[in-house]
């Protein structure tokens, strides 16, 4: 007789572990960057290493000190000054998007921002160095800084770091510009809004972003009377300005929008912002609103900085190597998140970003670093 007992359907367990979080960073290093190296080390030995010193913030030094099975201090040394400056930015793109790529969808319009963040540097400066130095106001008791502008995608559900740049005194501004449109053009995607610091407030900007036609929002900057006047008042308002360029004079609209404090901040009273609006037709809250989630980059710098190998070296390629690492880190994590953490139902895709958070990302990357490298379990000792 068949049994009354109900049959308890079993449900498939699917697990994230440490082997995939690690793969997911490897993979788009070994696949685009050759190092030559003669004898049993391999360049996956050199990354896995270089891997270690990223999750918990060491020194090459550091680094052999803390693991077994690393390549000596002097020998990682020696290969990372095989890198090729050049070769990195060519193939930056490549390695930031290597996973990402399936989710960014060709002829879909993007919001995207672009800005700078700075690494202290506290070394001597020389002709090798010299200019990739940026002189800026002292931070962390320093105002010498190499400096990075990154490429950033600020829509809601799509937040990734696109391309790095290493920043030169050499190369303009309009220049990084010039890179990163043509980028998105190549990668066939578009730009619905581009979102830039108050750093591009400059009349070679606002006439390079015209002549190519790309909609952007650029908070303005208030200098001189006459912008002074624009900005004062207690009305949404759009006012019309003009900047003048070797005899030429350039439009520029600008857009203001008026909220009201109410105690937030401990201030009362209304707050002004005012930005150069060009290319998009929207309303005063909403350009603000979009220009808001521009500071989602500044939260990747964050996330960055958590994971960035420490170096005193003046050497800039080895530098921004480390750089393009702490990036890919942070993309890595956002692909492991999109894949596993997306909740299948009607409507737009929500990711369950609390299932998944970056510290355990870089638990689950540091584990498998602990048993590949073999954590040092004894000191030897002088007497």
């Amino acid at each position: 007789m068949p049994s009354n007992s109900s049959k308890t359907a079993c449900k498939r367990r699917i697990i994230l572990n440490s082997k995939e979080c690690i793969d997911t960073v490897l993979q788009p290093l070994t696949k685009y960057i050759e190092i030559p190296i003669n004898g049993s080390l391999t360049t996956k030995d050199l990354f896995n290493t270089i891997i270690g010193m990223s999750v918990k913030n060491l020194s090459v030094h550091s680094a052999s000190s803390s693991y077994q099975n690393t390549p000596c201090e002097t020998s990682v040394r020696y290969h990372l000054k095989k890198l090729n400056l050049e070769e990195l930015t060519t193939i930056n793109e490549k390695i930031l998007t290597y996973s990402l790529r399936n989710f960014l969808k060709p002829g879909r319009r993007y919001r995207f921002a672009i800005d700078f963040t700075d690494d202290p540097y506290y070394g001597n400066i020389d002709d090798s160095n010299k200019d990739h130095i940026i002189r800026s106001k002292a931070k962390k008791s320093t105002n010498s800084f190499y400096s990075y502008i990154s490429l950033y995608i600020i829509d809601k559900r799509q937040r990734f770091t696109i391309s790095v740049l290493p920043v030169s005194n050499k190369i303009r501004k309009e220049e990084y510009l010039d890179y990163f449109i043509s980028l998105i053009d190549q990668m066939g995607l578009g730009i619905e809004v581009l979102c830039l610091d108050r750093e591009f407030y400059s009349r070679e900007v606002f006439d390079f972003l015209q002549c190519c036609r790309i909609p952007h929002i650029i908070p303005v900057v208030e200098k001189g009377s006459k912008i002074k006047e624009i900005v004062k008042g207690r009305k949404q308002r759009f006012a019309d300005y003009g900047m003048n360029l070797y005899g030429r004079n350039i439009p520029l609209r600008i857009s203001v929008d008026v909220k009201y404090l109410m105690g937030k901040r401990g201030h009362n009273g209304c707050e002004n912002l005012a930005f150069v609006v060009y290319g998009i037709k929207w309303t005063h809250r909403k350009i603000s609103n979009v220009y808001r989630t521009r500071f989602a980059i500044e939260s990747s710098y964050r996330m960055r900085n958590i994971v960035k190998p420490k170096t005193s070296t003046k050497d800039v390629t080895v530098r921004y190597f480390y750089a393009l690492i702490s990036f890919l880190m942070k993309n890595a994590w956002l692909y492991l998140q999109k894949k596993h953490f997306t909740v299948i139902k009607q409507g737009p895709p929500v990711v369950e970003e609390d299932s998944f958070r970056f510290d355990m990302f870089i638990i689950l990357v540091e584990e498998w670093i602990r048993n590949k490298l073999k954590v040092r379990t004894y000191v030897e000792c002088i007497r």
